[in-house]
């Protein structure tokens, strides 16, 4: 079993910066993909970056590319998600999960686990 648990959330303003965190525990999940995810009031969950479990590879959704940096921790099983020039279009509930797809698994229907969220409140 695997259980992750985010952290790091909390209100800025526009322009700010952000780090979260996923811990991750469980014998499988350094061998794991871990992607972050986030979801609006009344919206869906979206995708925002995945890493495979070396770090060696990465993928990000065209909203955040060049802002957010996804980073991971083999040490510590750790993954963190560095987040630059925030807009309030950012504000949203940010979610962990682990999958065996890939770094490309965009789908939520893809994840195996998921931690339990942290709140990103972006203000202008």
């Amino acid at each position: 079993q695997v259980q992750l648990v985010e952290s790091g959330g909390g209100l800025v303003q526009a322009g700010d910066s952000l780090r979260l965190s996923c811990a991750g525990s469980g014998h499988t999940f350094s061998s794991l993909f871990i992607a972050w995810f986030r979801q609006a009031p009344g919206k869906g969950r979206d995708f925002v970056a995945a890493i495979n479990w070396n770090g060696g590879s990465t993928h990000y959704a065209d909203s955040v590319q060049d802002r957010f940096t996804i980073s991971r921790d083999t040490t510590k099983n750790i993954v963190y998600l560095q987040m630059d020039s925030l807009k309030p279009e950012d504000t949203a509930v940010y979610y962990c999960g682990a999958n065996w797809a890939g770094v490309r698994a965009v789908d939520v229907h893809l994840y195996d686990y998921w931690g339990r969220g942290t709140q990103v409140t972006v203000s202008s």
